[in-house]
């Protein structure tokens, strides 16, 4: 009685102590751009009091601060904690239980493949023992002998054969199990993720039944934008494809849940900036200057890229050879060719950090397998520029000759050391760089400026406030860049030039059938819509950068889609017509895409000989500059064209452009562009011109 006693009295502290696990199921899914939301849903009974249960087999990868439980009724909860299991197990790859019942079965095969060769060696031996073709009691005739004989030889024949057969498919099974094995062993050897557990204390003021619902946040889970552009023929709508990649490692497979794909990305830091005062001072010109990095907004992080094309452009569309492109925190990198083009592989790491010395710096999460990027100058840090005679920027220290930094007043006065200047304000100034001869014998140095090797500098060709660095290149090496020409030393001279970004949507999407996506990293692609997009079909052509022309269609009404950055398949009349991206962030108005290159239709860009075209008046350089645009119509269609090129815009009061003669195009006096409408019949071909005066001081240079 009294071990009965003291039973009850110590049962509800035994019932607190125990606790229970619970099993729970994922039912619905929100997946961000980078994360996600699970939902899951558990049943428990509660006894009246304090009771603790387990919610065990859990992801490893949740956020605990966002972990919230609804469904409690009148019950409160007392503690909650979440903790990670290593001695549990994590559900088996259900892949890896096809892959043994595979092997099991092929071994079935093989085992009646080997059954039947032994059947057939052993009728082999039959044949062969029995193959006497008299008896002591009679000899056979010629013709029973004969045919005995054939029969042996087919029989024999047809048996090794057919053995030799089964063999060939032995071996063939034996190859897909050799596959399957090393697949279970990279399987098998993955190293086990723990499990996340869920302890919950509630205060029960009555037994209860609860239908409880757990979400929380999750890493190593997201979707990516992906697009199939459709046109069936010309003047037809688009068919817009909308589609999402899902990918998700978080050690729990979704099996059959209701899926929202949702454009936030809680990843975000949404504390809003706070603009301090800027005092100014004075600072050494030689002064550390803090690099700025423009970081691009909106683009997200696409796991399943493994390689990375693209080209880099200054802020006027031109290439940038040599600009550096790095995977942020790692040693993997590489640089753009001549022109501007970069291809890199993109095995590890989340960012790219595109750099070129007198740009600022710009960080790209790696969205896509296609990122061209159009880098702004940076005048905070030209001081850290050196050009070499060709015209790439590097850094000082990569470059395998003596280089001299020279401020431009400095080079004026003649204050620059190894530097022998002769001549004074106002007259002719002669410039003698110290190397193998002495200053008697020297003769002036190379000049390139901007990147433009230039014979000779005559009166007024140094004005410093036109010149934003100056180096001089001296030693064999220096030299080398130009050959003979470079031999008595380099002015490497770059002139002063002159100098945007985006923001995000959140939208939902709520997928109607239920997915199954397995914790494997792989993409699950989901379709989310497919819209009819009214769109403008046109050529178009800008010579003066590229003599291809292209197929645009301009779409129409476009921001009603929600639509987000993202890789886009093409596809044309059928056939595919390449890979593009879509990215409305960097689009104002119309949305144009480029469909391909169509070979039926040639453009050319001549400029007029003229012997005049370099002329003098009174201080002034005149230069007359006239272009004839060709086009051609070798298809079998009547065609429309946009056809585009350009008038120089100055930016100094000494630089004039006049005599601008547009002829037939459209010409926009704020921007310079020209831009021609043109209808052009099957085997149709046109001239377009269009003429310009520029006018600068003597001595000094521009690039047209």
């Amino acid at each position: 009685m009294k071990k009965l006693l003291f039973l009850l009295l110590f049962y509800p502290i035994l019932s607190v102590g125990s606790d229970r696990k619970i099993p729970s199921k994922i039912k619905d899914v929100t997946v961000y751009l980078s994360g996600a939301q699970v939902y899951r849903k558990a049943q428990c009974t509660l006894a009246e009091g304090t009771n603790e249960l387990v919610f065990s087999g859990l992801s490893s990868k949740i956020e605990e601060s966002s972990i919230q439980i609804s469904g409690l009724q009148a019950v409160s909860i007392l503690s909650m904690s979440y903790d990670l299991n290593y001695l549990e197990k994590s559900e088996s790859n259900p892949q890896v239980k096809k892959w043994e019942d595979k092997i099991i079965h092929i071994h079935h095969e093989i085992a009646m493949l080997k059954n039947l060769i032994a059947g057939l060696e052993e009728e082999e031996k039959v044949i062969t023992t029995n193959r006497m073709v008299s008896t002591d009691n009679q000899a056979l005739d010629l013709n029973k002998v004969k045919e005995i004989s054939t029969y042996y030889r087919e029989r024999i024949t047809n048996i090794k054969n057919e053995i030799f057969r089964t063999n060939l498919n032995i071996n063939e099974f034996n190859l897909e199990v050799n596959a399957l094995r090393k697949q279970l062993a990279e399987a098998n050897n993955a190293p086990e993720e723990e499990q996340g557990e869920l302890t919950i204390t509630f205060d029960a003021p009555i037994a209860t039944n609860l239908d409880l619902s757990i979400s929380y946040l999750v890493r190593d889970a997201g979707w990516i934008p992906n697009y199939d552009i459709k046109s069936k023929k010309l003047n037809d709508p688009i068919d817009l494809s909308y589609k999402a990649h899902v990918y998700q490692k978080t050690g729990k497979n979704w099996d059959n849940v209701n899926v929202t794909l949702s454009t936030g990305n809680p990843n975000v830091n949404v504390n809003k900036p706070n603009l301090g005062t800027k005092y100014l001072n004075f600072v050494s010109r030689y002064a550390k200057r803090q690099k700025t990095s423009t970081k691009k907004k909106g683009y997200v992080y696409n796991p399943t890229v493994r390689k990375v094309i693209g080209t880099i452009v200054d802020e006027s569309g031109s290439p940038l050879p040599g600009a550096n492109i790095v995977v942020k925190g790692t040693n993997n990198g590489t640089q753009t060719d001549f022109d501007g083009n970069f291809s890199l592989d993109v095995i590890s790491g989340r960012e790219l950090v595109i750099s070129y010395i007198g740009q600022k710096t710009q960080e790209l999460p790696i969205y896509s397998s296609v990122i061209n990027a159009q880098l702004e100058e940076d005048a905070a840090t030209l001081d850290e520029v050196v050009v070499t005679g060709y015209g790439i920027k590097r850094e000082k220290s990569t470059l395998g000759y003596a280089v001299s930094e020279i401020e431009p007043e400095n080079l004026l006065q003649g204050k620059a050391a190894g530097v022998h200047i002769t001549g004074a304000s106002g007259a002719s100034t002669n410039i003698r760089i110290r190397g193998n001869s002495s200053f008697q014998r020297a003769q002036p140095p190379l000049y390139i400026v901007d990147g433009v090797p230039l014979e000779g500098f005559g009166e007024g060709d140094l004005d410093e406030n036109e010149i934003q660095s100056m180096e001089v290149l001296k030693g064999a090496e220096a030299s080398a860049l130009y050959g003979n020409r470079g031999a008595n030393g380099i002015v490497v001279i770059t002139t002063k030039k002159s100098s945007i970004q985006d923001g995000l949507t959140n939208t939902k999407f709520v997928i109607k059938k239920p997915y199954s996506i397995i914790s494997d990293g792989d993409i699950t692609a989901i379709e989310i819509n497919t819209f009819k997009v009214s769109a403008e079909y046109e050529y178009f052509a800008a010579p003066l950068i590229n003599e291809n022309v292209f197929l645009t269609a301009t779409l129409k009404d476009w921001e009603k889609y929600q639509l987000l950055p993202g890789e886009a398949n093409v596809y044309f009349e059928g056939g595919y017509a390449g890979k593009t991206n879509l990215d409305p962030f960097t689009v104002k108005k119309e949305m144009t895409l480029s469909l391909g290159i169509d070979p039926g239709i040639t453009v050319s860009r001549k400029q007029q000989r003229n012997f005049k075209s370099k002329s003098f008046t009174g201080s002034n350089r005149v230069l007359n500059r006239t272009y004839d645009l060709e086009v051609k119509n070798n298809k079998s269609s009547a065609i429309d064209l946009k056809l585009m090129d350009r008038i120089p815009i100055s930016q100094n009061k000494e630089i004039k452009v006049d005599d601008v003669e547009p002829q037939a195009a459209d010409y926009n006096k704020k921007t310079g562009l020209l831009s021609w409408s043109l209808k052009l019949n099957s085997k149709e071909s046109t001239k377009e011109s269009f003429s310009f005066q520029v006018k600068y001081p003597r001595g000094r240079y521009i690039s047209l």
